[in-house]
Formats: C-alpha cells, structure tokens, sequence
C-alpha cells in the first residue's frame, strides 16, 4: 500500500509503498477515507518523540473496517469508525493496575500506550491496523473529512472544556484561532455560553464571529475590558500569550491549557493581586477518555462543530509538510487517500 514515511528526525515526509498490515487479534483493518494532520505529526518529525523511524506519521484517523481479527466483539466489517493518538493502554502499569481508564480517565496516562502514529503505524497510509477498542463508532451523517479532525482537534478542546467544570451563566474566552482554536469556539458556543474569541490577528476577528464568538480581543487587557472570563481555554502553542490572556481571567477563573509549548515552561505572574488570592487554579488538559471522544463525534454529526479543512492526496505530502510546519495551514489540513 501506499503511506507516508517520516524516515528520520527533520528528514522530509517520503511516500512509499510499504507492507499492507491485516488485523491481528484485537485489532481491526480500515481503509482509511481521511486522516488529518496535526502540528504533533511536525514535532514527531523533528524528533520530539524519539528515535520512531521509519514511522507513519497521523493519529487523527477514520475510515471503514475491511477486515476484523479474532477475538473482537462490536465491531464489524463495514463500520465507520475513528481512532485517535491513544489506542490501547498496557494494562500492566501502576496506572493501569488501578484500572483508572475504565473510570473515565485517559489511557494516555499509561507508561507503555500504544500511539497512533508513534509507537504503532499511523493513520496518513491507504490502510491501518487499529486496536479495536481504541476506536469509536461515527454517525452515519459524519462526512470523513470533518470527523477526521474531531479525533485530536475536536477531542482535546472538548476535553478542555468538559475539565474545566463550566457553571451555568459562565464566559469563555478562547485563546488563539487556529486548528483547535476555531473547533473551540464553536464547541464552546454549542454548549450555550457567551464565547469570546482572544487573537492577535486582526484578519481572523470576522471569521471569529461567524464561528460563534460574541466579542473577539486582541489580549487580555482588551478581555479585562471586557469584564472578563471564568474560563481561559489555551488552544495556542506560545505559553507567553497565554500568561498575557491572564490577565482577564476573573476571580475563581479556570485556564485550561491545552496547547504545547516545548520552547519553555507555563508561568503566573505575580504582578497585581497574588494568583492564588484570586482563588484561580491552572488546569492540565488533553484526551480525556473515550466518553469524551464520542460526546464531540456526536456534537459534529448533529452539524453544532464542522472543520475548516484542506484535502490533500497522499502524493501531495511534501507540500502538505509544507504547509503545515510553517504555520501556512490556517486550520486543519487532510489526506483523503481514498474517496469518501
């Protein structure tokens, strides 16, 4: 079959043909209809996860089951089905062994996950071998290339906001407009609270609106201005925007972060009235159980949060890697290497 191929670290993507892969036990065979590309694929390819070459990169995956391996049980041949960057836990660490992931708590905390697109061939391939638990159902209305990104974009906002605790009457503010951040804004406006879009670009203030936003900032004094928020959701990678934003976030106000910044660690400041004082709390926030997956799979099937999307061919990759490493991508990008 054919796939995409990161063969080392800030070497460019290749497309190869490479091994089709079946369905061992426990796992099922898709023929992936659409795959999207998260800024994640970029720092894999740059090395952040280790020496994982030659890999294929992409954990925002769906398609359709074409074969099904012993031993799985609610999954057939045909299903629409996604999976995301943790498909299974080991079920042999302390973590596990406390059986925390059957509460609701992420698989991804497990010492030895198995990680689309890392540890296990990922989804940016014509195929893909997935364990079958690590996959959810998709509503039949679900076009591919829109549930795509609700396998990481979708998901990780949506566990944001569901983290959060959100109280009735509460505002939102959504800082940065970008992948996640525009998936945010509508989830967030779904769900009934006055949403207030944080960008520096002034180009993105009218889609802001259109996505949802009631008021669209450049930064926290302006939000401040605003008579500020309860929740700060951090879509954005730049943690140094983030401690600007803070400075609207009203007492007992949440940040959520759920953007990564490898460049340098997130900070309060201590100017103004001492953080803790505020009674505010700093909250960690990423995949947060397949409960949460299938509540935003289910909120993008009823049409409350659709993607803006790029489509690429799977040959189109160079320009793809392109594209997205050097932020040209506005939004979400995705390879459709079949016809949906």
């Amino acid at each position: 079959m054919k796939a995409v191929v990161m063969t080392g670290a800030n070497e460019p993507w290749q497309v190869q043909e490479v091994p089709m892969p079946t369905a061992e036990p426990g796992q099922v065979l898709v023929k992936v209809h659409a795959s999207g590309m998260c800024y994640t694929d970029v720092w894999a390819t740059q090395g952040a996860g280790g020496d994982i070459y030659p890999q294929t990169p992409g954990h925002e995956v769906v398609g359709e089951i074409v074969e099904v391996g012993v031993g799985v049980h609610g999954r057939e041949v045909g299903d629409r089905v996604g999976t995301t960057w943790v498909q299974q836990d080991c079920g042999r660490c302390d973590y596990c062994l406390k059986r925390l992931p059957l509460t609701g708590q992420t698989a991804m905390n497990c010492a030895a996950p198995r990680l689309t697109g890392f540890t296990a061939q990922g989804g940016h391939a014509e195929y893909i071998a997935i364990a079958a638990e690590g996959t959810v159902l998709l509503p039949d209305e679900l076009d591919y290339v829109d549930a795509a990104p609700m396998m990481c974009a979708g998901y990780t906002t949506w566990s944001g906001l569901r983290d959060a605790n959100l109280r009735p009457g509460e505002r939102i503010a959504v800082l940065g407009i970008g992948g996640l951040g525009h998936v945010a804004i509508q989830l967030a406006k779904a769900s009934g609270f006055e949403t207030i879009a944080i960008t520096h670009s002034p180009d993105k203030h009218d889609l802001a609106k259109q996505l949802g936003a009631d008021h669209v900032v450049a930064n926290g004094q302006e939000l401040a201005d605003l008579g500020g928020a309860d929740l700060l959701l951090v879509t954005t990678n730049a943690f140094d925007t983030a401690e600007d934003a803070m400075t609207g976030l009203r007492p007992s106000g949440r940040v959520v972060l759920s953007g990564l910044d490898f460049t340098r660690p997130f900070s309060i400041s201590s100017d103004g009235v001492p953080f803790h004082m505020m009674r505010q709390q700093v909250i960690g926030s990423t995949h947060g159980g397949q409960h949460y997956l299938s509540e935003v799979v289910d909120l993008a099937g009823r049409g409350k949060v659709k993607p803006i999307t790029e489509t690429f061919s799977l040959d189109q990759a160079t320009e793809a890697y392109d594209r997205l490493s050097t932020g040209k991508m506005r939004f979400r990008g995705v390879f459709t290497p079949h016809s949906a």
